[in-house]
């Protein structure tokens, strides 16, 4: 019987703009809605071009009629970017009084699993919720680190890529929590 080898990830940290990574997978911190936003969803819409938004506009009129529900993730093309793919997931909002940390991670797990089915074998991840939604990087970066290193994929190269040198610290403290 054959089987698909699946292994745990390697991880790096990127200082620096996701939409300029080559990878085969490019995941995207997205609102709801797919349509576009602030932030890395503004920047990988606006790197990438039309075919992004008209990607995710067809996904709306289809199996997303209400939207990308947190915790999810789907593809659509990386249009002008150097990726094939861009991997959209939505975070949750933080809360003080509700603990969302079950979807955050489900962030990063699903993410992986539609780039294992897309056959992807590098991904760039941000830091999901960790800017607008207001998660504290610390929390956000120890969630998506443990996340990603747990989950067996065939993404042999996950790489963080965070703007901030604070984000990009908190990560690398994340990282060494995990012995990596």
């Amino acid at each position: 019987m054959w089987g698909i080898s699946l292994a745990l990830v390697a991880i790096t940290l990127v200082l620096g703009d996701i939409t300029e990574q080559r990878v085969d997978a490019i995941v995207n911190a997205a609102n709801s809605s797919l349509l576009g936003g602030g932030g890395v969803d503004g920047a990988i819409h606006r790197r990438g071009g039309p075919a992004i938004l008209a990607a995710c506009r067809e996904l709306r009129a289809g199996s997303y009629r209400g939207g990308l529900p947190v915790g999810q993730a789907t593809a659509t093309t990386a249009g002008q970017l150097a990726a094939t793919w861009v991997i959209h997931t939505v975070g949750p909002v933080y809360s003080a009084s509700d603990d969302r940390s079950h979807l955050l991670a489900s962030c990063y797990r699903e993410s992986l699993r539609v780039a294992d089915e897309l056959g992807a074998r590098s991904a760039a991840f941000p830091a999901v919720s960790a800017g607008i939604f207001g998660w504290p990087v610390d929390d956000a970066a120890r969630i998506a680190v443990s996340t990603v290193a747990a989950t067996p994929s065939r993404v042999g190269d996950a790489r963080f890529v965070l703007l901030q040198p604070d984000v990009f610290a908190a990560f690398e403290r994340a990282l060494a929590a995990q012995g990596r």
